[in-house]
Parts: C-alpha cells; sequence; structure tokens
C-alpha cells in the first residue's frame, strides 16, 4: 500500500543526496542522510537499523531547515532508539504486546502460552515463542480481515476482487487499480475502531486513488471517526510488533 498502488502510507524510495553530516541528539552522534522525493508533501523521518538518521524532503525543500526539524525531533529519535533495543529482546514470560487494541502480557506455561484470552501450545524451544504467537495472531487476521473487508465493502455499494493478507513492515493496508485490498496481518493487535478505519481507508480509494480533499471527504463520510485512529496508529502504531 508503487504505480498503480494507492497507499495508506507514503512510499518512499529515496537517493540520499547528501551523507556525512552528524547530529547529536540525547549525548549520542547520529549521522544523517537527507533525499528529494518529489512525491514527498511533508519531511518524514526514519531511524535505520544501523541507527542512521533518514530524512526525506520534498523537492525545493530547505536542507537546513531539514536539518533543524531532525534537531527538533531529538526526542522521538532517541525514544525510537530505545524501542528497537527493547525489541530487539526475546520474548518470555511476562513480555508484553498488543492484542485487539490491549496490552497484554504473555503467561509462558511448560505447555501452553496465553495471553488476553487466547492460548497456543508452548513452543519446544523458548526461543521460538515469538514466531509461535505471531503465526498464530497471523492466522487469526487470515480468518477475520477478509470477512471484515468485505462486509464493509458491500455496506457501502463497493466492489472487491480479492482481500489478502501479508505480513507488511512498512504500511498498513492497499488497494490496487484492479480491486485488489492488500492488509497487514497486524490489524489484529489494533482496537477494532483502528482496524476497521485502515479497511475503509482502502476501501475509499477504489472511489478515488489518491489523497486528495475529496478522497478525505469520502473517508470522513464512512468514517467519522478517521481522526481519532489516525492518532491512535501516530502514537501506537510503532510498538505494534
Amino acid at each position: 500500500m508503487r504505480a498503480l498502488l494507492t497507499q495508506l502510507r507514503l512510499p518512499l524510495d529515496p537517493t540520499p543526496e547528501s551523507a556525512g553530516r552528524t547530529l547529536t541528539i540525547d549525548g549520542r552522534p547520529y549521522a544523517v542522510l537527507i533525499a528529494r522525493h518529489r512525491r514527498a508533501r511533508r519531511y518524514v523521518l526514519r531511524l535505520a537499523s544501523d541507527d542512521t538518521v533518514r530524512l526525506t524532503v520534498p523537492r525545493g525543500a530547505c536542507i537546513a531547515a531539514g536539518l533543524r526539524f531532525v534537531e527538533r525531533q531529538g526526542a522521538w529519535i532517541a525514544r525510537e532508539r530505545r524501542r528497537r533495543r527493547d525489541r530487539a529482546e526475546p520474548w518470555r514470560d511476562g513480555t508484553t504486546l498488543w492484542y485487539r487494541g490491549e496490552r497484554v502480557i504473555l503467561q509462558v506455561g511448560a505447555t501452553e502460552v496465553a495471553w488476553g484470552g487466547a492460548t497456543i501450545a508452548a513452543p519446544a524451544e523458548a526461543a521460538g515463542l515469538r514466531e509461535a504467537v505471531e503465526a498464530h495472531l497471523a492466522a487469526l487476521a487470515k480468518a477475520e480481515l477478509p470477512p471484515r473487508a468485505r462486509e464493509l465493502a458491500d455496506e457501502h455499494g463497493l466492489a472487491v476482487a480479492r482481500v489478502s493478507v501479508r505480513n507488511q513492515r512498512s504500511r498498513w493496508g492497499a488497494c490496487s487499480s484492479r480491486g485488489v485490498i492488500t492488509l497487514n496481518w497486524r490489524l489484529i493487535q489494533m482496537p477494532a475502531s483502528v482496524s476497521d478505519y485502515v479497511i475503509l481507508h482502502e476501501l475509499m480509494h477504489l472511489r478515488q486513488a489518491n489523497h486528495s480533499r475529496r478522497f478525505w471527504r469520502e473517508v470522513d463520510a464512512v468514517c467519522g471517526w478517521w481522526r481519532e485512529a489516525e492518532r491512535w496508529l501516530k502514537r501506537h502504531g510503532r510498538d505494534v510488533i
């Protein structure tokens, strides 16, 4: 969610145009790579796996202003680095995760693993705990999300060619020009209202294959809570597995 695909989140495939810039944030130096992107409408900041700060700026934007933007986001960068460090920790008894919109605690026993009312057989090896839990969540998503998407499509008089559920790292959903809706299995971890918003967002691209004002009017007409859902995604989206 490239050419014929409308995405909930902006796809970025920039080529760094400026390297070697360094900013000190929370007492730690970070290399900053800056790229212009013809489709960017705002600054987009990401922290790469090697702790490089990657800033995408709109065409014609001032690089100095971009660097000042990065400096203002110092708290977010430090927090994101801590989040990634915590995320790299192996899962065990007591690990917390999002499940149907709530933070739940993994309870790992000798024969089963439980969280939020769900249970699975305990994996043979402790190292396989995360893989086993994620596999269960993905299976739930594949069973529940396509019927829900078709239900919402029917409710609003829309024809969907196919609904697929995938393991995506950069988007929550997508809608192709052929009417194929793709959803991230991690929607199963979100509140139902947020999951429905993502689905409705993609369905509205069947009417408007863009993010114009007209598109957002379509979204608002069928999903009056979309702003609250966006706030949830902004606040908690990075914490979903």
